[in-house]
């Protein structure tokens, strides 16, 4: 009894390890089977899928366009140049001024009493030169004398002649035409010299201020016709000519520039405007083009694959040229006709098997 009593505990384990036995022979075998059907597929795809493109020599349409602000050709800040208080302002903001035209007038009546004083000692000196001329030839008075005598004339006439200035400075007068953009100053305002009372700008010619790439300005001067286009006119095609290009980079290496807007009906274009300048430049001779995305890790590493005959990867070094958009100019290191991979060089080593991937 007690050996069945045995027997019956036992049972239940020999069923599990056998079953567990059972099932790692099961998997074991399993792996076996995946493992070699892996190493079949891998013998018979060992390739690397990628695309490619056939390298070509093509005319370069060199278009491109630079986006600025118009502003006037002439803007002025119209300070004082003398002391006083502003009696009169004769103009507003808005208002068309002509050069030469009265904008305001300065009080002037310590000015006035300088210009009488000055105008006293210059007669006074006027009249003394004469006499010590007089004297002179009947041997009263020296040559020393004299002149000394023609000398106080000429400071006394120098004094007149600033005074009188002076007065003139108190009629502030425009030097541009052009319009009043600010006014600055009231009646009774007192001003000092540099004290700024107006802002003229001149907006019979407007400039659009662009900045162009380093690869560009070598193909532009000055001279050449721009076509405009205006953010509010989206309408409208407005033409310029390039008046100004800066002969030094400025910090973000890109040469500032002044288009001239040349085509302005009804003055419709006004300073402070947003615009766009498109360059159109001649159809150069054919150039090798590729994509960028040809590049191995950018186009600073001058690295792309080719193709070989056998389907196999080429890795080759080039030397790139100028970056057009999604295209790479290529001076050296490819040929016209070759295939360049565009896609998968990720997982390519010189050499590596490759199937093409329509």
């Amino acid at each position: 009894m007690k050996q069945k009593s045995i027997i019956r505990t036992l049972t239940p384990i020999v069923i599990v390890i056998a079953a567990v036995a059972f099932t790692a022979a099961t998997l074991m075998k399993n792996k076996k089977e995946n493992t070699a059907k892996t190493a079949l597929v891998a013998q018979t795809n060992s390739s690397v899928a990628v695309r490619a493109t056939i390298v070509k020599a093509q005319p370069l349409q060199q278009q491109f366009t630079a986006n600025g602000n118009f502003v006037p050709a002439r803007q002025l800040n119209f300070p004082s140049e003398i002391s006083g208080r502003v009696t009169s302002v004769l103009v507003d903001e808005g208002s068309q001024v002509k050069k030469g035209q009265t904008l305001a007038i300065i009080k002037a009546d310590q000015l006035n009493v300088d210009v009488e004083s000055a105008t006293a000692a210059y007669q006074n000196a006027l009249n003394d030169k004469t006499r010590f001329e007089n004297a002179f030839t009947t041997g009263g008075v020296t040559r020393q004398q004299l002149d000394q005598a023609n000398l106080a004339l000429s400071n006394a006439e120098a004094r007149l002649t600033q005074a009188k200035l002076r007065i003139n400075d108190t009629y502030v007068k425009s030097s541009i035409n052009g319009i009043v953009n600010k006014r600055f100053i009231e009646p009774g305002t007192v001003v000092a010299p540099g004290t700024q009372m107006f802002e003229l700008v001149d907006i019979s010619v407007l400039k659009l201020q662009v900045a162009v790439k380093e690869n560009q300005v070598a193909q532009l001067k000055a001279g050449d016709q721009v076509s405009i286009g205006v953010s509010v006119f989206p309408d409208k095609t407005f033409s310029g000519k390039i008046a100004f290009i800066a002969p030094k980079a400025d910090n973000s290496l890109s040469f500032p520039m002044e288009i001239t807007l040349t085509s302005n009906p009804g003055q419709i274009v006004r300073a402070g405007m947003y615009g766009t300048a498109l360059f159109n430049l001649p159809s150069s001779a054919p150039v090798t083009l590729i994509p960028r995305s040809a590049f191995v890790g950018g186009v600073n590493s001058n690295e792309v694959f080719t193709i070989n005959p056998d389907s196999t990867a080429v890795l080759r070094n080039v030397i790139a040229g100028r970056i057009l958009g999604d295209q790479v100019e290529i001076l050296k290191g490819l040929k016209e006709g070759e295939a360049v991979i565009t896609s998968g060089q990720i997982n390519l080593s010189d050499g590596t098997k490759i199937s093409l991937v329509e």
